[in-house]
């Protein structure tokens, strides 16, 4: 039995506050791998906000190529209906792999809106989850159940929202991503990039 935590996520784009998490994560927790559940369609984030799926996927693969061994890929979304629902994933991925155990990964913002996700009662029953906080009020908050577990990783001051906000107004968001990502993201002209506007100061 391989202990699998699943991250779910946009990647929109992928950062280096995600790698930091999934590495603490693995190193303090009983989880043999880590899988980067890359979401083609989030019901619960404007679809507009998003970058094509593909370019997502491509940056996920750069990044974490240049990582632990133990951090994976996954793109199993890819071929589901959409939007994406975390339940239906995992039925599949049991399917396909069915000597697993997986676990889901989320953050501490996101215990606000997990009771609106597709049969919120079954995954909370069925399901492991380990939360990252994403500020202090997480060490605070009331878990649904026994399942839930905070676990005391650094807070990550930056956000995918913040980076691409950053790109937009023509500055570098190197060191928020990994080499190989913003490489990828200058090449493809992603986020409204169009070259580096340097101010005259």
């Amino acid at each position: 039995m391989k202990n699998v935590g699943l991250f779910f996520g946009s990647f929109n784009p992928i950062h280096t506050g995600h790698l930091v998490i999934a590495e603490y994560i693995l190193e303090f927790s009983n989880l043999h791998e880590i899988w980067f559940v890359v979401s083609p369609q989030n019901p619960l984030k404007a679809q507009s906000d998003l970058e094509q799926e593909v370019h997502r996927l491509n940056m996920v693969r750069l990044a974490v190529h240049e990582t632990n061994q133990r951090l994976k890929v996954c793109d199993v979304e890819m071929s589901m209906p959409r939007p994406s629902f975390t339940i239906d994933t995992l039925e599949r991925l049991k399917e396909l792999y069915p000597g697993n155990e997986y676990v889901i990964i989320i953050g501490s913002d996101t215990l606000q809106t997990l009771d609106r996700w597709k049969s919120y009662p079954e995954l909370i029953s069925s399901y492991n989850f380990l939360v990252y906080p994403r500020d202090c009020q997480a060490y605070k908050q009331e878990f649904p159940s026994s399942r839930f577990s905070l676990v005391d990783a650094p807070i990550i001051g930056i956000s995918s929202t913040y980076i691409r906000s950053i790109i937009a107004k023509g500055k570098d968001a190197l060191g928020y991503v990994p080499d190989d990502v913003w490489d990828y993201i200058e090449r493809n002209n992603l986020y409204g990039y169009t070259g580096l506007h340097i101010l005259n100061e």
